[in-house]
């Protein structure tokens, strides 16, 4: 039964995002280290930035810092053994719920104060408690031994996924973080270059090509190697670099963004942190390896509860302080 209900599920996200959702849980990939510093954070300045596909410019007014990838394998695997450690996080079985679906789910979570709840139409409350952060399920790129986890070596530089909203909230709060709200993600993605009236509609420019992200018939080297659906990509693969795997060849195009980051388009959706009133809806940016090239502009979004965890969804933090 609990099977079953987790497919029930499942379906439920698929139909939230709009197309079917990919099985990569039997692709082993090699593993290719980019060069790219999953540590490494950068200063987006106060100012304004064109927002939105008509180019708004909006102001952020003040200096923060973001992470120049998305949060890794290895990363979310050595929070989960400190934070296990430290008692911030338990493993064991979450209720989960959504609209009228409970169902109990075995992973990792923790403690959640709840959103406001005001009983608008549609509206889903999210209610205090403990919430599953990480669910024990196929695809999930760890291991455990006893309480430890342990990061599979061939994905360690690969964007976390498999997260709920939960997951990455609480991943960034324990480093003394939080997401990113979508302006500040956007800005972040785009820079404050315009062009005529028009703002950059992609991280690195004005036009996408198969060799600037990972996106659905991008014609990456994961699709080369195990066919059209592909792969993540390690955190920063597209940066200028030519890569070469058995025999294969693979081109990338220099495609951070004005700011230096990494895969703001393509890879995995990323959670930002705003709570939209009297829904609940938890929003994600950037578009993933599943998603076509035109849902990878800076503008678009996608959303989920957030309960929901897929193999298209990652994050990243951002920091207040400067440092």
């Amino acid at each position: 039964m609990k099977r079953l209900t987790y497919i029930l599920i499942f379906l439920a996200l698929v139909a939230t995002a709009c197309q079917p959702a990919p099985s990569i849980s039997s692709i082993t990939p090699p593993y290719i280290d980019t060069g790219v510093n999953s540590d490494a954070w950068v200063t987006v300045p106060a100012g304004e930035f064109p927002h939105g596909q008509e180019s708004h410019l909006t102001m952020i007014d003040y200096d923060y810092q973001i992470m120049v990838t998305n949060v890794t394998v290895a990363q979310y695997t050595d929070y989960l053994n400190a934070a296990l450690a430290s008692g911030d996080i338990t493993i064991g079985d979450f209720t989960v719920e959504t609209g009228e679906l409970v169902w109990s789910e075995e992973g990792v979570g923790g403690y959640y104060p709840g959103d406001p709840f005001d009983e608008a139409h549609h509206e889903e409350e999210i209610k205090a408690g403990d919430h599953l952060y990480l669910p024990f399920v196929e695809g999930i790129r760890l291991t455990r031994d006893g309480a430890n986890f342990i990061a599979m070596p061939e994905y360690a530089n690969h964007p976390m996924t498999m997260i709920s909203w939960f997951g990455a909230d609480a991943y960034c709060k324990y480093y003394d973080g939080r997401l990113p709200y979508e302006l500040e993600w956007e800005k972040a993605a785009r820079g404050t270059e315009i062009t005529g009236e028009d703002g950059l509609p992609f991280p690195w420019g004005y036009e996408i090509h198969g060799n600037n992200a990972n996106f659905y018939s991008s014609f990456d080297l994961f699709e080369k190697m195990f066919g059209k659906l592909g792969n993540t990509t390690p955190v920063g693969f597209y940066n200028g670099d030519t890569y070469t795997v058995d025999g294969v060849s693979y081109e990338t195009h220099d495609s951070a963004s004005p700011y230096g980051l990494y895969d703001m388009a393509g890879n995995v959706w990323q959670w930002v942190a705003d709570d939209h009133p009297d829904e609940h809806y938890r929003y994600l940016r950037g578009g993933s390896f599943y998603s076509y090239e035109v849902d990878l502009r800076v503008w678009k979004e996608n959303s989920a509860g957030p309960q929901y965890y897929s193999p298209q969804f990652g994050f990243r933090c951002v920091q207040d302080e400067i440092k």
